[in-house]
């Protein structure tokens, strides 16, 4: 029996990498920025997250191998470009699993403790365990993770159709007038129309993110040339419709009242069926965390394991047992994500860590773009089974270069440091005999 990922297991796996605890606490951000002109927002980032997610889809479609976007990037423009951005990559992943292995923690101890101050123990015993049985379920292979995953996705989407199909009869059109309401800045001045755009489609994007992790597990897919392309862009579809209901849902429930909730969707649920809002949403969260801390589980390692089969990275981290597994870069993945859980929950926090996400992005997007460019003059490597218009991937990379300039200066610095740390790593390598 074949245990490797199907076209709906490729699919369920990009929807759980994208979707997280974020939808339930999105829409009222961004409806405090511009009023029900949010859909319309959601609408214009969807189209620009598409243009970078088809040119992930055209350059998966030529290699079989994990890594995605080092593997692009390598590919296009040589290795030491690469390494930066599967450095980047692998760091930054791992850093993201162990922030929602905590923040999986805190859920569920809202709900253990309610109001009552989290014990630190509880924190690091809940998360740790969580990287422990998920680092175990890898090591037993991909057959069983692709089950597990498949499985939260599935209960990840429940709460959210209960929402849409329960509450769509109870949205009121007079609840998306005025539709554009312009929000205020710290000041307490209103902002311009482009300020509160631009801040509103911000917030929107980080939720669109995700599917460049799609392309790093391509070995563990069935048919990746064929179904790596297709799944990236049915997930976003799907997506897209997800937001585009869930917010349209929330503001035809509570109006513009949406904007001062802290918890948006458990307020609209509470507002139709009182009392029940805020338990389907806790156990949606939960949910969401999890699903999303299962994806990068399955991900994350697939990282590591690229960069050692080019030899970037010691050889033993590539190694791959009988059944196909990356056994070591696992393990390493696992100690890595478990100290940094202890890390974050006994000693210190993860926002200056988190912080360079931006730039994690910025530099897989940017180099993946002008790889659909550069690879299409390729005779060694195979036609995609998509072909983007030649616009999409400079309209890509002007939206690549728009969410930097929107990083804070700290970001950047942070982010920017993260680059240097892989350089010293990369000429390590070298010095220790050009590849390991």
């Amino acid at each position: 029996m074949n245990s490797k990922l199907g076209f709906l297991s490729v699919v369920l796996l990009g929807f759980n990498a994208i979707v997280g605890s974020g939808i339930f606490l999105l829409p009222n951000k961004a409806v405090a920025l511009v009023g029900p002109f949010a859909l319309v927002v959601v609408i214009f980032v969807a189209l620009l997250t598409i243009s970078i997610a088809l040119c992930f889809a055209e350059v998966s479609a030529k290699f079989e191998r994990n890594g995605g976007a080092y593997v692009y990037a390598k590919e296009a423009f040589g290795e030491f470009v690469g390494f930066e951005i599967g450095f980047m990559k692998w760091a930054i992943a791992i850093i993201a699993w162990a922030t929602m292995a905590t923040g999986f923690s805190e859920a569920l101890g809202a709900w253990v403790y309610g109001n009552l101050e989290l014990p630190v123990i509880f924190k690091a015993i809940v998360a740790s365990s969580l990287v422990l049985a998920l680092t175990l379920m890898n090591l037993a292979g991909i057959g069983l993770s692709k089950f597990f995953n498949n499985l939260i996705t599935l209960a990840k989407l429940t709460p959210l159709l209960i929402f849409i199909f329960l509450c769509l009869w109870f949205v009121k059109a007079e609840n998306f007038q005025p539709f554009l309401v312009l929000g205020h800045s710290s000041t307490g001045e209103m902002l311009s129309f482009s300020a509160a755009f631009s801040s509103a489609a911000l917030v929107i994007f980080y939720a669109f993110t995700g599917f460049e992790s799609l392309a790093i597990a391509a070995e563990d897919y069935k048919n990746p040339k064929k179904d790596l392309p297709r799944a990236i862009t049915w997930v976003m579809i799907i997506v897209c419709v997800f937001y585009l209901l869930i917010i349209g849902v929330a503001i035809g429930i509570l109006g513009l009242d949406l904007a001062g909730e802290n918890a948006p969707i458990a307020a609209a649920f509470d507002r139709i069926f009182s009392g029940y809002g805020v338990s389907i949403v806790g156990i949606g969260t939960l949910i969401s965390i999890g699903g999303i801390a299962t994806a990068s589980s399955i991900l994350t390692p697939r990282v590591g394991h690229a960069l050692a089969s080019d030899g970037l990275i010691p050889k033993i981290i590539a190694y791959k047992n009988k059944a196909q597994t990356p056994v070591i870069a696992i393990i390493i993945t696992g100690i890595l994500t478990l100290a940094l859980v202890l890390y974050g929950t006994l000693i210190g926090s993860f926002a200056v860590l988190a912080a360079i996400s931006v730039i994690s992005r910025f530099i897989q997007y940017v180099p993946t773009c002008l790889a659909v460019l550069v690879l299409r003059k390729r005779k060694d490597l195979p036609q995609s089974s998509i072909k983007v218009p030649g616009f999409v991937p400079i309209v890509a990379i002007i939206i690549s270069f728009w969410l930097l300039i929107n990083a804070n200066g700290e970001q950047l610095i942070i982010g920017l440091g993260g680059l240097v740390i892989a350089a010293v790593f990369y000429a390590f390598a070298k010095l220790a005999g050009k590849k390991f």
